[in-house]
């Protein structure tokens, strides 16, 4: 049954969209140099409200801690930024004079926003920043969890970008979420295109929603620790990596693979830094609380080991940075081996790199596919061998995966949005930028003259016949 709040956030979905027309026609018409300013005036603000916004999501989800997220605002204000600031969104963007074909940008119209509760502020930032790049109008569709800080987020751009001179209207939130008004958005005719970050259930909807669609997979992220690593520094790097946030990136670490020849000096290291291994009981006690009906259980994402320790009836040390516990089993019966989104480790050993090969495969077709796949290891041709096949998008070599995958740490676009190919059902498996929201326009002048076929040189030279 339809409620008066479903009807009414219906209303403000297609009130925001009629501004966001009026206002994505006028910034269609804008040069480079006046998006550009628009731009950096939106990043000028997000550094500024980075911390605020970051404690406003954690007081309102609960999820992850104020310094990490003021962090991943300012990846989005400072390395997205950098990334986006100087591409071309405006007029001819390429012209091959030799082939004589020039390719113009032209922005997609406006887009549909969905944004999860991990990552909430974050993402609006960053999604309002390569809309906007691209010319185009951006409606959120927050998590109702995040809804106030998705909002808030949303504000602040939109405050920025009038500021250096856009028109109202451009970048707007749903103030009150429901699932009949994300529907609406991702619905709507005057929506053109939907970038979705979300569960499964969010991003299946944008793809059968009828309208383009960016979507993101899950990231049920295994790492294979080869003999040759570097150990301490492999355990070092791992250990920022999936305590980040509290494990709420998508592309953090899930699992780790390790070979048997160095299994006793990895586990020795992990917990000389800080990890705590799980005895038997223990694990089943935390293994109980990872999953509810099926599903990932709220009330451990982006929690700290002690906060898990404490839901599961267990006792850590108060140092702890993360819970980790050896497993053999793979499959939704072993909640060990699922994305946890928390400061939660599983630990399999192997007796060489095919057998490793195998298991991180198992693990991405349990609930991983095309997302992010990460390896330690100081043999290039090894490293080659294990990773060319694998069925991800992006494979990050020595490094921790958070920080790898979003473009922090390596040469891989930086972006919060991270496409997982057909591997995980996504249109792409490239990291999300600007580019993805213009559509390219061809001018292409006529360099050589069509083959006639023989009936036509027939037609013309009657001796040939």
């Amino acid at each position: 049954m339809i409620r008066d709040i479903d009807l009414q956030s219906i209303q403000e979905v297609r009130n925001y969209l009629e501004e966001a027309k009026s206002a994505q026609k006028i910034i269609q018409k804008m040069k480079q140099s006046e998006i550009d300013q628009i731009v950096e005036s939106m990043v000028n603000a997000a550094r500024e409200e980075a911390e605020r916004l970051a404690a406003m999501a954690v007081e309102e989800t609960g999820f992850g801690n104020v310094a990490d997220k003021t962090v991943k605002n300012l990846f989005a204000a400072n390395d997205v930024y950098n990334a986006i600031k100087d591409m071309k969104t405006v007029g001819i963007v390429r012209r091959d004079e030799q082939n004589r074909v020039w390719e113009v940008a032209h922005p997609v119209g406006i887009v549909a926003g969905i944004v999860p509760s991990t990552n909430p502020t974050s993402t609006a930032i960053f999604k309002s920043l390569i809309a906007v790049k691209a010319r185009n109008a951006i409606v959120f569709s927050p998590h109702p969890s995040a809804a106030k800080c998705t909002a808030e987020a949303a504000r602040i751009m939109q405050e920025a970008a009038e500021r250096a001179g856009a028109p109202k209207g451009l970048i707007s939130c749903i103030k009150q979420p429901t699932l009949p008004a994300t529907n609406e958005l991702m619905r709507h005719k005057l929506t053109d295109l939907i970038l979705a970050t979300g569960g499964p259930g969010m991003v299946k909807a944008a793809y059968s929603s009828g309208k383009p669609a960016y979507g993101v997979g899950p990231g049920n992220v295994p790492v294979y620790i080869h003999e040759s690593a570097d150990i301490a520094k492999t355990v070092q790097l791992i250990i920022q990596s999936k305590t980040f946030d509290y494990g709420t990136i998508c592309a953090s670490e899930q699992a780790l693979v390790v070979d048997q020849s160095i299994k006793e000096r990895v586990i020795s290291e992990f917990k000389k830094q800080g990890a705590y291994f799980l005895n038997e009981e223990e694990k089943q006690k935390v293994a109980s609380v990872i999953m509810v009906n099926g599903s990932l259980n709220a009330k451990i994402v982006g929690k700290s080991p002690q906060v898990i320790a404490e839901i599961a009836g267990i006792k850590v040390p108060s140092d702890t940075k993360l819970l980790i516990a050896e497993e053999t089993n793979i499959g939704k019966e072993y909640p060990f081996s699922i994305e946890k989104l928390s400061t939660i480790l599983a630990f399999y050993t192997v007796k060489d790199w095919h057998e490793g090969s195998d298991i991180c495969v198992k693990l991405l077709e349990l609930g991983g596919l095309g997302h992010t796949l990460g390896i330690h290891c100081e043999d290039e041709k090894l490293i080659e061998a294990f990773t060319i096949d694998k069925p991800v998008a992006r494979i990050i070599i020595n490094s921790g995966t958070t920080f790898g995958g979003i473009g922090a740490t390596t040469a891989i676009q930086p972006s919060l949005t991270l496409g997982c190919g057909s591997f995980g059902n996504n249109i792409t498996s490239d990291n999300i930028g600007p580019q993805h929201l213009i559509n390219i326009k061809r001018i292409a002048y006529g360099i050589r003259e069509m083959q006639a076929s023989n009936n036509q040189l027939k037609e013309k030279n009657p001796a040939l016949t």
